[in-house]
């Protein structure tokens, strides 16, 4: 995660406010949405989502979300879990659907392993959130002319592609922030490897459905 700043900063750019309803896709740990389920307060929701194409990881994706939706003050989360393009079937209506360093996944044999692509996920995202909603994506930055051919290999994608593929869909881009950039990243190793982990350049897009 990051420090508080860029905790409060990220969550002021996705437009997340008390009340809102948020779709956290692949929460990991639960992080953003424990930060997101404190957000939006009691009079919004938050919709834990865990793409089944990973339910089988041997660290329990899911049985971790359904144990932190049952934490005291959680009752606004909801863990759900479904096939990638079926996140609309059991989620509701959003205001913000959240994808935070998984972007890049949606171009990895893992994810299309059970026919999911990037445009249907787009596609999904736009019919799930409200009109005005606002879809916001943080992921590792590949190099200029990269496009998405170090997604499986570096876990990265170029910020061009993701750009297009999402407008692709219907989308409007309405904001970027460069606050998790790094320029001393040169977009040639591995997200995971000790030298970068953590520190690497990150884009973040805030798009529209109008």
């Amino acid at each position: 995660m990051y420090d508080q700043s860029k905790l409060s900063e990220l969550t002021r750019f996705a437009r997340i406010d008390a009340g809102s309803t948020v779709i956290d896709v692949y929460p990991g740990d639960g992080d953003w949405t424990r930060l997101f389920s404190d957000v939006v307060g009691p009079k919004g929701r938050v919709f834990s989502f865990v793409p089944a194409e990973v339910a089988h990881f041997k660290n329990d994706p899911v049985g971790r979300i359904q144990t932190l939706s049952k934490e005291p003050g959680r009752g606004n989360v909801e863990a759900v879990s479904a096939d990638l393009v079926a996140m609309p079937e059991v989620t509701q209506p959003a205001d913000v659907l959240w994808l935070h360093l998984f972007y890049h996944d949606l171009h990895t044999a893992l994810i299309q392993a059970r026919g999911a692509t990037a445009a249907d996920f787009n596609r999904a995202v736009y019919d799930r959130l409200k009109p005005g909603g606002s879809y916001v994506i943080v992921d590792h930055a590949a190099g200029v002319g990269a496009g998405t051919s170090d997604a499986q290999s570096l876990h990265r994608i170029e910020p061009a592609s993701v750009r297009e593929e999402v407008e692709a869909a219907g989308f409007v881009l309405d904001a970027e922030s460069t606050i998790l950039a790094n320029n001393d990243d040169a977009h040639l190793i591995k997200v995971f490897d000790p030298s970068i982990k953590g520190e690497t350049d990150r884009f973040a897009y805030r798009f529209l459905k109008i």
